[in-house]
């Protein structure tokens, strides 16, 4: 088994690091730059940014947690989830199987609301990885539904899955597209949009509020953690799985197995 995790120094936190990434794309004009800037495209303005989202729809009320949803003002959803890899296998973080359920999530919130299949909106969901997530080093990895028998005929369900690779020094990308991957993944910032980013992240740090969120996230899954020493892991992981703790939370933070995690996760789906 895995050493458990250390804290990390909240004035140590970057850009990559999930909570930092969270709470600096809860500005609705640099959260619109930098999906803007991913998806090399026009993105309309952002009506809400919603960090750590919750979707819950199990019977036993288990949420999803989402890192970074939002809707533009042409209706579009975007999940912004960022990835490091922490002492992890690629394989471990499960990414295709993610991004159906995250996409399921989203659009099973949006029917539950009352609306129609048909007006189901067009919606994306993006992984932003400081690691290749294929290993076929590719600067970005983009997914839309298309026939086998005919790949140019597109299935047109308005959904898109991309996985972009950080790490990744090909030469020909835009400008600023390859200095936001390098600063993603390197905390080198220079580049207009990256210096913005890095400005945003040197005032979180010194923000009482979200030093205090931070503390309090480590302190819940620590406790959760610990009591598990005396009241047997599985019971520990399953405790902090129905308290909407996900599979990657806890076996970065925790250190436990990914797939004792996973198939603990699995059998609660299974019995609600």
């Amino acid at each position: 088994m895995r050493k458990k995790r250390v804290m990390k120094n909240y004035e140590e936190l970057r850009f990559c690091d999930d909570f930092m990434f969270g709470k600096v794309m809860e500005d609705p004009e640099l959260c619109r730059e930098v999906l803007e800037c991913l998806l090399q495209e026009p993105v309309g303005e952002l009506k809400e940014v919603r960090t750590q989202r919750e979707f819950r729809y199990t019977v036993d009320g288990k949420p999803i947690r989402l890192d970074v949803y939002n809707e533009d003002n042409n209706g579009s959803l975007y999940d912004a989830e960022m990835e490091n890899l922490n002492h992890r296998s690629v394989e471990s973080h499960q990414l295709p199987k993610r991004s159906r359920y995250y996409q399921g999530a989203i659009d099973i919130d949006f029917m539950d609301k009352g609306n129609s299949y048909r007006k189901l909106p067009e919606s994306s969901v993006m992984f932003i990885c400081t690691f290749d997530p294929f290993g076929l080093g590719l600067s970005r990895y983009t997914f839309r539904e298309c026939c086998e028998e005919r790949l140019d005929l597109r299935l047109g369900d308005g959904t898109m899955k991309i996985f972009c690779n950080c790490r990744y020094q090909g030469g020909d990308l835009p400008e600023e597209l390859q200095k936001l991957y390098t600063y993603v993944e390197r905390g080198q910032a220079d580049s207009g949009l990256t210096q913005k980013i890095e400005q945003a992240v040197e005032k979180g740090r010194k923000n009482a509020l979200w030093r205090t969120q931070y503390m309090k996230e480590w302190t819940v899954i620590q406790d959760a953690r610990d009591e598990g020493i005396e009241e047997g892991i599985e019971q520990s992981i399953e405790k902090m799985l129905r308290n909407g703790r996900s599979v990657e939370e806890i076996v970065d933070f925790c250190g436990y197995p990914y797939e004792l995690v996973k198939k603990i996760e699995d059998k609660l789906l299974v019995d609600a």
